[in-house]
């Protein structure tokens, strides 16, 4: 794919066919995609925790909040969830802050799945006090995001924005809408 292709096809993608496995080669080399990014200061404080197993998977999952503008529902059903997580954690005694380490590294992962075929969410809404214990990470590794990750099972649409409202909605089909900003209304010269 193009880079635009990749672009266009890395959705926030919520429902997925969780029966469909992704190899935990693939999340490895996604991974390896981020460590050869720029870094802030060359620190590389990103470390990760790849969660591939159905059992592992479904005890991370209720640390997770899904889709904040949609207030009637609580996240993909059973059958409809991540096949694989990616939890980025920032190496505390390495740097304080991920800078803008974890929006670079979260994207080149993002577009690896892509490429591949699969999708996913960068997930920030975490319970991370009970996804620290539920992992058993220790103290000085700080849960940054979570990416989730599987074969995508649902539609999204992007569409001009109106009067400002950026808010995603599901039509009658549960298409996801994404509203996006004109080329014209963010270059201000």
């Amino acid at each position: 794919m193009r880079l635009k292709e990749l672009l266009l096809n890395n959705r926030s993608r919520r429902r997925f066919v969780q029966s469909e496995i992704i190899r935990k080669e693939d999340l490895v080399q996604w991974v390896d995609l981020s460590r050869l990014t720029p870094s802030s200061h060359n620190a590389q404080p990103l470390k990760y925790f790849i969660s591939d197993t159905p059992e592992l998977n479904a005890k991370i999952f209720p640390s997770l909040a899904w889709a904040g503008a949609l207030k009637d529902w609580n996240g993909p059903e059973e059958g409809e969830r991540p096949s694989a997580y990616i939890v980025m954690l920032l190496d505390k005694k390495i740097s304080q802050s991920p800078q803008s380490d974890d929006g670079i590294a979260a994207l080149s992962i993002m577009l690896g799945a892509t490429e591949a075929g699969y999708g996913g969410c960068i997930v920030r809404a975490v319970n991370r006090k009970a996804l620290r214990e539920t992992l058993s990470l220790p103290e000085d590794l700080e849960i940054v995001l979570v990416l989730a990750l599987g074969k995508t099972n649902e539609t999204v649409i992007l569409e001009p924005m109106q009067n400002n409202d950026f808010k995603y909605w599901r039509d009658k089909k549960e298409c996801h809408h994404v509203p996006k900003r004109s080329l014209e209304e963010i270059i201000i010269n």
